[in-house]
């Protein structure tokens, strides 16, 4: 692709509808963009089942939730939950006796992990068995979960497994350098990349965030032909990331977040739902803006593309409560501060030079730079300072704004998707919340 596909109507669905079934492909946990779409199907009247992720006991072992954890994630879905534990990756498996890839990673340190070697054949069957592990799970949930969709019901399955990181103590280091560090902390992202290390994260973060979608496709293929044969519809999303367009100059730009390692395998997710929608399943990725959530803040900076949101707000016809919003954003800085200086700081930040080199589409996703770093992080840090507490922030306001209007966009576009990959940028977002509160 030379550019993103973008979403630009508003779809008015009249598809989904009391008594259809919502199935969450994940487990809700905090802040993230499912909630989004959890609410419109509870607004929709529809039925929701959950899938979970299981729990580890004190040995590693995977187990199902107990009765006091199903009955907590019962009631933060609203819905039923199919207790068949589905955590996916490898990093945790390992043919009896030997090693988990966990665990090897754990043997590296600071000072050895970028000459540190792996045994890619064991790590292969590793990989082998936490995917046969995986899709074993899967074909049993959706065996209990077909007894559950009543004759007549359409289906919608929400995608939202996501991340992969070994867990390794050595990574947090590396991370921290990667991704928060400027000056004599910087660290380069294609350092991690070229490492063993870094090569076990890129093939864990595919079977997570990737691969996990298409066994979901797969596996639903007796529950889609049930369905379909009734003259019912079956859909599938996915929450994806490739950058956004935002108000850069007064225009829609599209720029990104780097260094974004999961990029990789969100590309691979886009591939698995154009190859579905090929094999005529109507399976659509949306790439989302980026927003703060408990994933994300380890990614500092990737929160500064959020406030030109407000721009975007007034140019969308949100009037008064697009005033409303810029009023509240305005209150959580210090007194002296001015939410018009931030967003002039922010302009010049993204027309800088080093800034609009990273624009590069086809290159997607780049490697950082110490000069990436320095404007990167440190206009993150200095914006941030001008708020009067560090727990209540700007991009805290917008994301919940972006996570309420993507969640109708997604539901409502899953009806006729237009193609199998949509960007939701800007534009669109401030649209749907002026037709929310406008």
């Amino acid at each position: 692709m030379s550019a993103p596909t973008a979403l630009r109507t508003l779809s008015q669905q009249t598809l989904f509808r009391k008594g259809d079934v919502f199935v969450l492909f994940g487990e809700l946990f905090g802040r993230g963009y499912a909630n989004g779409l959890v609410n419109e199907a509870r607004a929709a009247g529809m039925t929701l089942i959950g899938m979970t992720v299981g729990r580890r006991d004190a040995d590693g072992g995977l187990r199902p939730l107990n009765a006091e954890e199903l009955a907590a994630a019962e009631a933060n879905l609203g819905g039923r939950i199919i207790n068949v534990p589905m955590m996916a990756g490898f990093d945790m498996d390992a043919p009896a006796g030997t090693p988990t890839p966990t665990e090897l990673a754990n043997a590296m340190s600071l000072k050895t992990w970028q000459g540190d070697t792996l045994d890619w054949a064991h790590i292969e069957a590793c990989r082998a068995l936490g995917v046969a592990r995986f899709q074993s799970a899967v074909t049993e949930a959706m065996r209990q979960l077909d007894a559950l969709i009543p004759a007549g019901a359409n289906v919608f399955f929400a995608h939202t497994m996501a991340g992969g990181l070994v867990k390794a103590k050595v990574f947090l280091a590396i991370a921290n350098r990667i991704y928060k560090g400027r000056g004599d902390r910087f660290m380069s992202s294609r350092a991690l990349i070229e490492s063993d290390l870094g090569k076990l994260n890129l093939m864990n973060f595919d079977e997570v965030t990737a691969n996990t979608f298409g066994h979901l496709i797969e596996g639903s293929a007796t529950i889609r032909a049930r369905i379909e044969a009734a003259g019912g519809a079956v859909r599938y999303t996915a929450y994806g990331y490739h950058g956004t367009e935002i108000l850069i100059g007064g225009e829609y730009t599209w720029q990104t977040y780097t260094n974004y390692t999961q990029g990789y395998a969100k590309k691979r997710l886009e591939d698995i739902a154009r190859a579905a929608w090929a094999q005529g399943v109507q399976a659509t990725v949306f790439n989302c803006p980026e927003i703060r959530t408990n994933s994300s803040d380890i990614f500092v900076g990737v929160e500064l593309s959020l406030v030109p949101l407000l721009h975007a707000l007034r140019r969308e016809g949100g009037g008064a409560w697009a005033e409303a919003q810029w009023a509240a954003c305005e209150a959580l800085l210090q007194d002296g501060q001015s939410l018009a200086d931030v967003l002039a700081r922010l302009d010049a930040y993204n027309q800088d030079p080093v800034m609009v080199s990273f624009r590069d589409f086809a290159a997607w996703p780049m490697d950082n730079t110490p000069e990436l770093a320095e404007r990167m992080i440190g206009t993150a840090e200095a914006i941030t300072a001008l708020h009067k507490e560090r727990g209540a922030l700007i991009t805290d306001h917008l994301s919940a704004l972006v996570i309420e209007a993507t969640g109708p966009l997604m539901f409502n576009e899953a009806a006729a998707p237009a193609a199998p990959v949509l960007w939701l940028s800007h534009d669109v977002i401030a649209r749907q919340l002026a037709r929310l509160h406008g």
